[in-house]
């Protein structure tokens, strides 16, 4: 191996472990496939991850270098069984460090994203490991993202969008996108939070907002709900809604 290659390689071998911004990309692109198979076009991931159509172009083809993704030509990207790996080991650093925010030193659900995204890449292994065993090894964090566990390994609950659930339908709330934290305070005052009961009662006329009842028949309020908030609630169908969300999905890193 000539001393170019080798340099070259030994650049790589640090973007691969060390990079956050390699940590973050492969993390995003895990992220966007985990609740639903759709493709993800590459303007979304510039969106979420704040830069230039460009900035992700060029780091997909860093990406393939690196063994963390398969490209095809006009695609977003497609992560590896490598890349994978460490998008988990990823998810997990950032969900467990979400839910000792909330859990122990009192953050709001609302709060704890960005401090999340700071100290995902900072805290060692064995910090992390502390952190999940005096949580009692939790497997999803405060807004209902499942934890992969240090193996690798990761199970996503059957759940559906809101919106997808037809008239009468009947479940619990599994999943509260994280992505909006203005809309994760509206959700907190209006006390719709994890595993509460859910019926859809339907829409208003003229494509309207959509009616949903929370919380047990005794106590039941009802709710109108516009598309952003309906589609940030995940829901646990109490029976089988042939043709929509996702099925139960299992994967070891």
């Amino acid at each position: 191996m000539t001393p170019a290659a080798r340099k070259q390689g030994r650049k790589n071998s640090v973007l691969s472990s060390d990079s956050s911004s390699v940590q973050d990309y492969v993390k995003v692109l895990y992220s966007f496939t985990e609740w639903q198979d759709r493709p993800v076009s590459s303007s979304l991931l510039a969106a979420r991850l704040g830069v230039a159509n460009s900035s992700v172009s060029e780091m997909v083809r860093k990406l393939v270098g690196l063994g963390l993704v398969a490209h095809e030509p006009y695609g977003s990207g497609e992560l590896t069984g490598r890349g994978r790996r460490l998008a988990l080991a990823m998810v997990r650093r950032h969900r467990l460090l979400e839910t000792y925010l909330v859990k122990e030193l009192g953050y709001a659900w609302d709060e704890v994203h960005d401090e999340a995204e700071l100290l995902e890449h900072t805290v060692s292994d064995k910090m992390i490991e502390r952190i999940a065993a005096k949580l009692g090894n939790p497997d999803r964090d405060p807004h209902g993202d499942p934890i992969p566990s240090a193996d690798g390994s990761v199970t996503v609950p059957r759940a559906y969008p809101l919106p997808d659930l037809d008239e009468g339908h009947t479940g619990r709330i599994t999943r509260i996108s994280d992505e909006d934290p203005e809309l994760l305070r509206f959700l907190q005052a209006e006390s719709i939070s994890l595993d509460d009961p859910v019926r859809v009662i339907g829409r208003r006329p003229f494509g309207g907002a959509l009616v949903v009842r929370f919380g047990a028949e005794d106590e039941a309020r009802e709710l109108d709900l516009g598309e952003q908030a309906a589609a940030a609630l995940w829901i646990s169908s109490d029976r089988p809604h042939p043709g929509g969300g996702t099925g139960d999905r299992s994967a070891a890193g």
